[in-house]
């Protein structure tokens, strides 16, 4: 796999150098971020990144099926029409090595990799109340200052390793899916999955035709659809090239902003069989988002409506996988309310011989042993291999991770101890001119049009705070009153009431709260021009430190 380096120079440890801003990753955020402090507002900008090249999420996720499921053409940058137009792609979907390889193309194309500093993990950032800088320490030991920090950290990149006894016990290989190998064999081996989201199914999917035995070990099946990947045309390509303007028009005045049409229909105001004709219609095209919001307006706030999607995937699986014990097992009888999900033949994978799934709800797993994993009913299920799915602790899980520190010494620990907070998804009291993507409440949606949304405004907020010399911070008000609005929004919907990643529910001992601005796209642009429009209400903006007389 390549990988991109920089090509600047690299501090020693007893070097120290001053920037104006400091981008803490190199994913999809913190390379458009770097663009935009550097190459537009003409900043002096270092970005650092722990993996060995840039990509941030599509880096370290190299697991076999590993792909986006949002659509390939909303799924990347918006801001350079040339870029539009120049960069092809050849599937409906676009696969971890292509999205890598167009992340490093756009890096390479703006000349970014010399301000971007590999294999460097941060290990400490502490604002300075005196001087209104930050002295950024890199796990390496270089120290370096700056007035501005940038997180883009990721929403889903702090692994989530579940605590099983006897896990470090087990003689064959464990792999989580987030921190993949380069190499691995599957070919004569038996494998164990467990975790079945996006994830999940997707390592499930492509493995199980590789192993000798695949077992998927299933507490909580999801609602999946077909994902309908499939080639693309150059016609395809070429006449989506063509329409490009009116494409992103529509993907920022949209709510999921996944580059389809949602529907004004409710599922109750039409016939039985036209909803069906509608389920049947979007399940044949594929996609998760476009099943639960592009069929009925109401999937996700109608318990009623929820219930016939719901009922429709169900009355599938129990079509498509021909042992009844299988699909008893693979069906879910909650509330059709987690990130919606869809696959390639995810449920026609469990109608191969060399497939089994364990029932966890009956039996669930008791321990680890040196031969595989043993469930409640005393059975050992013997593994070569052991695929960890399980996801990720979501949006604050890297921040929680760093030494983080803002006015009077706090830790963003102390801080976000009740919940991790925000004030827009974009920057947090007490914490002056740190700015976060996709931070805590920021919008649920196909991320890079979120991305490019925050990094614009923060490139915006940034100019502001330049131009009146101050350092900037949201009040604590504001930040209270935005929580609030991404509660009740939230409450609006059937989210909140299953357990999911969504709320914070898949990591023990972690407070279920809200995590995302669930109001979508085109209503949190609206939000955000508000804001600017009304010179930047809600942040307070301190002057500027002046350096101390001789």
């Amino acid at each position: 796999m390549t990988t991109t380096t920089t090509t600047g120079p690299r501090p020693d440890a007893t070097t120290h150098v001053d920037y104006d801003a400091i981008v803490i990753g190199a994913g999809f955020g913190g390379i458009y971020m770097l663009h935009k402090l550097r190459n537009e507002l003409g900043l002096s900008v270092r970005a650092y990144d722990r993996a060995g090249g840039v990509g941030g999420t599509w880096y370290w996720n190299r697991y076999p099926g590993a792909l986006s499921d949002t659509e390939g053409f909303v799924y990347r940058y918006s801001f350079d029409k040339d870029l539009l137009q120049d960069y092809d792609w050849n599937t409906r979907y676009l696969k971890q090595a292509d999205i890598l390889a167009y992340l490093e193309h756009v890096v390479e194309r703006f000349d970014l990799a010399k301000d971007i500093q590999l294999e460097t993990g941060i290990a400490a950032a502490v604002f300075d109340e005196a001087t209104n800088r930050w002295t950024v320490t890199t796990e390496q030991g270089e120290t370096v200052t700056a007035t501005y920090v940038v997180t883009a950290l990721g929403l889903l990149s702090k692994i989530n390793m579940p605590n099983i006894p006897g896990i470090e016990t087990f003689a064959g290989d464990i792999i989580h899916t987030g921190a993949w190998p380069d190499e691995h064999e599957f070919a004569g081996k038996r494998v164990g999955v467990i975790g079945n989201g996006s994830t999940g199914q997707q390592v499930i999917s492509a493995v199980a035709p590789e192993v000798e035995h695949l077992t998927v070990f299933m507490r909580t099946p999801q609602y999946s659809v077909p994902a309908g990947d499939r080639p693309m045309t150059a016609d395809e390509v070429s006449s989506i090239k063509g329409d490009f303007d009116s494409i992103w028009d529509q993907v920022r005045s949209s709510v999921v902003a996944f580059g389809f049409e949602e529907s004004a229909v409710p599922a109750m105001s039409v016939s039985e069989e036209e909803r069906q004709r509608v389920f049947q219609e979007n399940w044949d095209i594929g996609g998760g988002f476009r099943f639960m919001f592009g069929t009925f307006c109401d999937i996700a706030t109608d318990p009623e409506a929820n219930e016939a999607a719901a009922a429709f995937i169900r009355s599938k699986i129990k079509q498509i996988v021909k042992d009844p014990e299988k699909a008893r097992i693979l069906t879910p009888t909650d509330l059709y309310a987690r990130r919606p999900l869809c696959a390639n033949h995810y449920y026609e994978t469990f109608n191969r011989d060399n497939v089994s799934v364990a029932d966890l709800k009956q039996h669930p797993i008791v321990e680890i042993t040196p031969e595989g994993v043993r469930t409640a009913d005393g059975k050992v299920h013997e593994l070569d291999v052991l695929i960890l799915a399980t996801g990720f602790d979501a949006v604050d899980g890297n921040y929680m991770a760093m030494d983080l520190r803002g006015r009077g010494g706090q830790t963003i620990n102390e801080a976000w101890a009740d919940a991790p907070t925000s004030y827009l998804g974009v920057s947090t009291n007490g914490f002056p001119n740190m700015f976060m993507i996709l931070g805590p409440n920021g919008p649920f949606t196909n991320l890079p049009p979120s991305i490019e949304t925050q990094v614009e405004w923060i490139g915006k907020l940034v100019a502001e705070a330049r131009e009146r010399g101050a350092a900037v911070e949201p009040s604590v008000e504001a930040e209270q009153a935005w929580t609030e609005t991404c509660q009740t929004i939230a409450d609006m919907t059937l989210f909140p009431q299953v357990d999911s990643w969504i709320f914070g529910a898949n990591v023990p001992g972690k407070t279920k709260t809200v995590m995302f601005y669930i109001g979508g796209l085109a209503n949190y642009r609206a939000q955000l021009d508000e804001v600017e429009g009304t010179g930047f209400k809600g942040f307070e903006f301190a002057p500027a430190a002046q350096p101390a007389l001789a």
